[in-house]
């Protein structure tokens, strides 16, 4: 099996397009076009990681955060970074990276974290805007259900649990054609044509952009295609920062940090003392997520679990929140089993290991 076979999966699941700005997703290292003869799974991707995948075998390694963040100028082996691709080049080990694409799914890192707390009435907490499209096409009636088919079966029309979602109204269009033409109905040259039309409207995720507009194409029956593709401000609910959801009973502050530090298997807690009333409504987001305080504030959370806090930041909080810091690598250790569950999925019969090497940089003496 070729490493782009395994790639081609995980990008249908987690597109580059949903990475954020910042991010540098994807393929890191190596030549997909190669025969894997192993996959190893880990968060980060240290020089210790790829001597583990070179002792397995492993010829990919799949992390969720890239070896490579900003451009490389020289490869002298002066950093990390730099002996890592070195080492990896040498060993013929191709590595990839599923980073805030993977964050941003709504069954992502997020959904894995509030999986082990067992939170209920889970949803995104920052919805993505401007991710979805409304494409809008022009059908002669004997048309329409070949036209709308080749769109669902290329994936638009989703509208979250729904799926092969249109709309469809009647009008009437007209249109002449040259000498050069060669209409579908009427003829080269002739009279104008009024042609009983369907105004066809589906919904189009941003990474379906292409490949819906190919099957609109190639199904219309027209020389030359009508449509429209606009850009919409809706919010995606499956697409976004964070997650928010809540347990099924009310918790103590002490109860609900307890609970975090069993179920999350942690060392420490960095938290505030909130606003003194039981916790039930939890937000939460894997990795560096102040940012989303607000977001969490507004939902009227009772706790906000994630990590990277600064000092003068946690006053933020004030008294509406409590804010629980719980570190970068432990609010994120599970991402690798979302990895495992796609591949052991869709590549059954495959070797795929999960990392024995710990990367967190960050130790604690007590």
């Amino acid at each position: 099996m070729q490493i782009s076979q395994i790639i081609q999966t995980l990008e249908s699941l987690t597109p580059l397009s949903y990475q954020e700005s910042y991010d540098n997703c994807g393929m890191q290292v190596g030549d997909a076009a190669g025969e894997c003869s192993g996959v190893l799974l880990s968060l980060d991707v240290t020089e210790a990681v790829i001597d583990e995948a070179i002792r397995k075998k492993c010829n990919l390694i799949i992390a969720h955060h890239p070896l490579i963040f900003g451009g490389l100028k020289r490869l002298t082996g002066k950093n990390w970074v730099e002996r890592c691709v070195i080492k990896a080049i040498q060993n013929n080990i191709a590595i990839y990276a599923a980073h805030t694409n993977l964050d941003n799914m709504h069954w992502g890192v997020n959904a894995k974290i509030a999986e082990k707390l067992e939170l209920e009435h889970t949803q995104v907490l920052a919805p993505m805007t401007h991710k979805l499209y409304k494409l809008i096409t022009y059908v002669p009636q004997a048309s329409l259900n070949i036209v709308r088919e080749s769109l669902f079966q290329v994936g638009a029309g989703h509208i979250g649990a729904y799926s092969e979602c249109s709309y469809a109204g009647v009008g009437t269009g007209t249109f002449r054609g040259d000498q050069s033409t060669n209409p579908t109905i009427g003829k080269a040259g002739g009279a104008r044509e009024e042609v009983a039309e369907f105004k066809l409207e589906v919904l189009v995720q941003e990474h379906q952009k292409s490949s819906v507009v190919k099957a609109l194409l190639a199904a219309h029956p027209y020389e030359e295609v009508a449509y429209e593709l606009i850009k919409l401000e809706n919010a995606n609910q499956y697409l976004g920062a964070g997650m928010l959801g809540s347990w099924a009973e009310e918790k103590t502050l002490g109860e609900a940090l307890g609970f975090i530090k069993e179920r999350m298997q942690l060392d420490v807690i960095r938290y505030t003392s909130g606003h003194g009333k039981p916790i039930k409504r939890v937000a939460l987001c894997g990795g560096s997520g102040s940012f989303l305080l607000p977001n969490a504030i507004a939902a009227a959370a009772d706790i906000f679990i994630t990590a990277d806090y600064k000092y003068h930041q946690f006053f933020d909080a004030e008294t509406k929140i409590s804010i629980a810091d719980i570190g970068h690598y432990e609010s994120e250790q599970f991402t690798v089993e979302i990895f495992m569950d796609i591949l052991n999925e869709k590549f059954p019969n495959f070797a795929v290991y999960l990392s024995e090497t710990k990367t967190n940089p960050i130790n604690y003496y007590f």
